[in-house]
């Protein structure tokens, strides 16, 4: 098995963090940078989409996509898979978990993919650096519409939405109500949330995310587009959903377990890395086999 490159999580999680990137700021600009200069050095062509949208109290945003294919792992004719991350913060908050910790698996994804899948996969895939979720999913929204417009043969879009905090300590886990006694309350395990058209995703996910014996993994599948549990919605899959496309989120469960959710005290030190590393392998090895055989 191919082994992540922890400090580089780390890393990569110190540099973005150094400065807090809300929507529209010159930070944000100067990580979309960093990005690109990351995934460009493995390999990856990024495309910048920019594009304006409305907030729910009918403020207009400027935003960004970055939408990165590699030659080798990109072919039109074949099913589409999307995997991505949002890059933007909380105007107060440094956002080491939401989202830097789930920008860096990206990252490191983006660096393997390309060293261990050959052309003649089933699929192709792209990567995106989602902007102004913290504005309502905004660049999810945006995207979803982008492939239902080119009318893409999209298969499957997964969120990737705060991947590094773990506590192992009995009752640090808290549960919405409906789900109280079904689910662990310990928070030491990384949660594939998926929707009703999502099947299949969800289990290609899973078994992926099992190859690491030491990761615990739980999954929710919540009936239609998880209107009755607005917390399974509050990523950039969401949009997915609603469009139709299977969709998952790959979660540490965010405010039900980390105290430091949208806080400036959501800094580098509190993640994990070691919980990271093992999220981002089984991430690896689920979308590897998603390009090789789809689902």
């Amino acid at each position: 098995m191919t082994n992540i490159d922890t400090q580089r999580l780390k890393r990569l999680c110190e540099d973005l963090c150094q400065s807090i990137r809300p929507a529209e700021s010159e930070a944000l600009e100067a990580a979309r940078q960093y990005v690109i200069r990351e995934l460009e050095a493995s390999g990856w062509e990024i495309e910048r989409h920019p594009f304006q949208a409305q907030d729910s109290m009918l403020v207009t945003f400027s935003g960004q996509n970055l939408i990165a294919r590699h030659p080798r792992l990109s072919d039109p004719e074949k099913p589409l898979f999307c995997i991505g991350a949002h890059l933007d913060t909380r105007p107060e908050s440094p956002g080491a978990d939401d989202n830097t910790s789930a920008v860096a698996a990206l990252l490191e994804l983006g660096r393997l993919l390309p060293e261990l899948q050959q052309t003649g996969g089933a699929w192709s895939i792209e990567l995106v650096a989602f902007d102004l979720e913290e504005n309502g999913m905004l660049g999810g929204a945006e995207h979803a519409r982008l492939h239902q417009e080119k009318k893409t043969d999209l298969r499957g879009m997964v969120s990737l939405e705060m991947l590094g905090y773990c506590d192992p300590t009995p009752g640090s886990q808290m549960l919405p109500r409906e789900l109280v006694g079904m689910y662990p309350d310990t928070g030491d395990f990384i949660a594939v949330v998926g929707n009703q058209n999502s099947g299949k995703l969800i289990e290609a996910f899973k078994t992926g995310l099992k190859t690491v014996e030491t990761l615990p993994v739980e999954i929710l599948q919540v009936p239609q587009n998880g209107e009755m549990l607005q917390a399974t919605r509050l990523s950039d899959h969401s949009p997915f959903w609603d469009a139709g496309y299977p969709a998952l989120m790959i979660t540490d469960t965010s405010f039900l377990r980390n105290p430091h959710y949208h806080q400036p005290s959501d800094t580098v030190d509190t993640l994990d890395f070691e919980f990271l590393t093992k999220v981002t392998q089984g991430s690896l090895e689920a979308t590897r086999q998603i390009l090789n055989q789809g689902y």
